[in-house]
């Protein structure tokens, strides 16, 4: 297929939320979004390319083409057959980083979309397909939970195939697939969002490579809970939100993330390491219980309520 290249003035934003990963039992595989939104904006211009981010990040992030929205952006378009000559780039990010809310699949997500809704807005034909999203984004992660949820939003199930060779035979095409489950009417959310930061790599790189038969059996009953306590039945979060696979391996790492799960929990409230952590995830039917708040709060935690929200707009 030709590449056509996109006129300048073109310009769309990507509202994309954050997520959470795992919900306990669900490693690599359930993930939910949550309403704390980055919004990025991109417009064709003749040439070059600027970078602008506000916010979370500003300081931390290269303003340039390995900007990791600008990747995607690029990587968008080119999946959608089409090239602009420049790019004026704007991130406003609200997603913490590094605390285990998906920021950086977030980012990818809302590039791609973005450069997806340039061809989009070019010729609608090149519009894509969530599927498609949750490949590409999933390509840039190496697993689908957090990109599948900002997504589609809601609560995903996700999973990845292994394939046949490539053409080229460098390895196995890896398939990313995700399906959206639609939470209970009552389910909310509470992140609890420590001041410090979770190297991913650091806290993946503490599990072990081989788990017990018994404990892959507990995960695997707790898993299927999930499902059913999300959707269905959320007072059975407790025993649906268990784990053995990766949050005890995790805890010395974590303390007051661990401190925290433990303290909702016999509190009767289902918290989880979010993601990688060091955020804990909450999930009730009830309002957060103000006593709670407070001791959080005193132990330099940010305490919020995110929707469970949609997946990613491009406006």
């Amino acid at each position: 297929m030709k590449t056509r290249t996109l006129p300048p003035g073109i310009t769309v934003t990507a509202r994309v939320p954050a997520s959470s990963a795992n919900l306990g039992p669900g490693f690599d595989s359930l993930g939910i979004a949550l309403g704390l939104y980055d919004e990025i904006v991109v417009t064709t211009t003749d040439s070059g390319l600027t970078v602008r981010v506000e916010g979370e990040g500003a300081d931390d992030v290269p303003w340039g083409p390995s900007h990791l929205v600008v990747r995607a952006v690029e990587r968008g378009l080119e999946s959608a057959g089409v090239w602009s000559d420049g790019l004026d780039v704007v991130c406003r990010n609200v997603i913490p980083h590094s605390r285990g809310l998906g920021s950086s699949a977030s980012a990818v997500v809302g590039g791609l979309a973005a450069g997806r809704g340039l061809a989009a807005r070019f010729d609608s034909a090149l519009s894509g397909t969530d599927a498609e999203l949750v490949q590409l984004a999933s390509e840039f992660e190496g697993h689908p939970d957090n990109a599948a949820a900002s997504v589609l939003g809601g609560i995903v199930v996700s999973w990845t195939d292994t394939g046949d060779l490539d053409a080229e035979a460098t390895g196995p095409v890896r398939e990313y697939r995700a399906v959206r489950l639609e939470p209970h009417p009552a389910l909310r959310a509470t992140v609890l969002i420590p001041q410090e930061r979770s190297s991913t790599a650091h806290t993946r790189g503490l599990l072990p490579e081989l788990v017990p038969h018994g404990d892959a059996a507990f995960n695997a009953s707790r898993a299927a809970l999930a499902v059913v306590a999300l959707t269905q039945r959320p007072d059975l979060l407790i025993p649906a939100t268990a784990d053995r696979l990766h949050q005890g391996y995790r805890a010395s790492a974590l303390p007051l993330t661990t401190t925290w799960i433990e303290r909702l929990r016999s509190a009767g409230i289902a918290a989880t390491v979010s993601g990688a952590g060091p955020t804990v995830l909450a999930l009730s039917t009830g309002d957060f219980p103000a006593e709670l708040r407070k001791l959080a709060e005193a132990d330099g935690l940010r305490v919020l309520e995110p929707e469970i929200s949609a997946g990613v707009q491009v406006l």
